[in-house]
């Protein structure tokens, strides 16, 4: 699952995907309707991979709350986020049972009901665990002689003329 681009803009409903960069600010593609918007550098902007969902004993990213679901609904839609709080926070704990339930809010389980059906409606939700590539492991044909760093060369500085 992809939530690099995936942005929650406040004040504005839905998720959006961000386009492009720019001085001023960022262009914005809605995920529900496709409309484009510029957002200024002012606005409280969140990534979705950058949220967390507070447990009793650590912060869960979101990322992992939207896997927990996907693998709940076979990669299927939840529920609506308009049902009661009472069927919302139940339906939550099944999803997440360490949840926070002092600092997690009716809101803001809707809020991510929400959005994993949005994401889910695109086809970005996922229940497989994204493989993390190793950058550091050395391929079986490089020797140790060639991963050796060698020290730059640096001139000796000459005595001054008399």
């Amino acid at each position: 699952m992809k939530l690099e681009k995936i942005l929650a803009i406040a004040g504005k409903p839905g998720l959006y995907l961000l386009q492009v960069q720019t001085r001023s600010g960022f262009v914005a593609e809605s995920l529900t309707d496709g409309k484009k918007i510029t957002v200024g550098l002012r606005s409280n902007v969140s990534l979705l991979s950058e949220i967390s969902m507070y447990t009793n004993t650590e912060e869960k990213p979101l990322v992992e709350v939207m896997r927990n679901i996907a693998v709940k609904e076979n990669e299927g839609p939840a529920i609506s986020h308009k049902e009661d709080n009472a069927t919302l926070l139940a339906y939550f704990e099944e999803i997440l049972p360490e949840y926070d339930r002092d600092r997690v809010y009716p809101s803001d389980v809707k809020k991510v009901i929400n959005w994993y059906n949005i994401l889910q409606a695109k086809g970005l939700v996922s229940k497989e665990v994204p493989v993390k590539e190793e950058a550091t492991t050395l391929d079986a044909s490089t020797t140790e002689e060639e991963t050796t760093v060698e020290k730059p060369v640096t001139k000796e500085k000459k005595a001054p003329k008399k």
